[in-house]
């Protein structure tokens, strides 16, 4: 356990959790609620180090309970939100674009009027003619118009600027199969690829698909884990690697180059893997949860970038022997486990301003503010 840790409490069940990307100068969260009350929240934490306080701003989520949220790159007052809607006996899942409002500091008089501050702008997506199970909305993550949902057996591209949206991608039916197995899981945006690129979770599958080319799937990890893959991440510091989480409590490295084994892998979770993320400035660290209740800290050094730094530098500058002291990489393995959640911990965030803080939030409504223990940390950069 942590003792550094800080913890923010909800009063509703929940398991969505995303940083504000477009920030750039104080460490924030969105968190949103999972709910059947009728109004759900959607709360800006802002972190304090320097006082060991939490800040909040709570928005009332009146379309439904949520299931993912995320933070768009190119601005911080936008997000996307995939929640589920009741019609009838029909459950669907929908998604909106959700905008903060310019001043989040109101008068005493317009804070009196509610206890929610109040959105800029709700967007409703189009989604219904695609199908009943939005997955996830990801923002591209250099065309700040471009938008990926992916619902129910199909990948389609949004342009916000045009109101157009092309289905670059489904996958194939198979009479045998049941309507659920044919259907995607999750999916994320390629930091690489000069962002033409898309992955797509199905099953215990992993496939990338060009969205310049409709159907055209550019390579494929084929049972990346022996069940449902849940969560995926790019090295957004080293082209061709991966990461994924499965139900069978692995995390896997995969090299898209070498689709037939993982490079990397643990199983240091007992349970389903809900998240896997890699450290956007230190890739050799990375952070998952789980529903064993804990949120682990893994060292992948032996296949990180700075494994390939360190390399560079051994040739050019310095001795084999003083690189070493200079670059010396943690070693591979599970490094911290943090195990003060009492619940399924679905979503483990690094910070996008602060790569030694992270968040994490389990079902029970606990988000979790901890950091990479300090030896960890002075051995990486010292």
């Amino acid at each position: 356990m942590d003792e550094n840790s800080l913890i923010y409490g909800l009063e509703l069940q929940a398991r969505a959790l995303t940083p504000q990307y477009g920030e750039s100068n104080d460490v924030c969260f969105f968190i949103a609620t999972n709910s059947l009350k009728p109004t759900n929240q959607v709360h800006l934490i802002q972190f304090e180090e320097e006082q060991g306080t939490v800040q909040s701003k709570v928005f009332e989520h009146a379309l439904g309970e949520v299931w993912k949220l995320n933070s768009c790159p190119h601005n911080s007052r936008l997000l996307t939100s995939v929640y589920n809607v009741q019609k009838g006996a029909q459950v669907l899942t929908q998604a909106a674009l959700l905008t903060l409002p310019e001043n989040l500091n109101p008068t005493d008089a317009e804070q009196l009027k509610s206890e929610y501050l109040p959105w800029e702008n709700v967007e409703q997506l189009n989604t219904e003619s695609l199908g009943e199970r939005v997955k996830t909305v990801e923002f591209h993550p250099s065309q700040d118009q471009t938008l990926a949902c992916v619902v129910d057996n199909k990948l389609a591209v949004m342009q916000r600027a045009e109101s157009s949206t092309r289905v670059v991608a489904e996958v194939p039916t198979s009479g045998s199969a049941s309507k659920h197995s044919l259907n995607f899981t999750n999916g994320k945006w390629s930091h690489h690829h000069q962002g033409h690129q898309f992955l797509a979770l199905h099953e215990g599958n992993l496939s990338a698909y060009d969205v310049r080319d409709t159907q055209h799937c550019a390579w494929s990890i084929s049972d990346a884990h022996g069940q449902m893959v849940r969560d995926l991440d790019c090295n957004p510091n080293k082209q061709c690697h991966l990461v994924t989480g499965g139900d069978d409590g692995y995390l896997r490295i995969w090299d898209c180059r070498m689709p037939k084994s993982p490079v990397f892998e643990r199983s240091d979770h007992s349970h389903w893997v809900w998240s896997v993320r890699f450290n956007t400035f230190h890739d050799q660290l990375l952070l998952s949860s789980s529903s064993d209740c804990k949120v682990l800290l893994t060292c992948a050094g032996s296949v990180s970038s700075e494994t390939q730094a360190q390399t560079g530098l051994d040739d050019t500058n310095f001795s084999g022997t003083e690189a070493e002291e200079r670059h010396k990489l943690l070693p591979d393995g599970l490094l911290q486990t943090f195990d003060q959640h009492e619940d399924s911990v679905y979503c483990a965030e690094w910070s996008n301003v602060d790569p030694w803080i992270f968040a994490s939030l389990s079902y029970d409504g606990r988000v979790l503010i901890s950091k990479v223990p300090k030896q960890y940390k002075y051995q990486i950069i010292f």
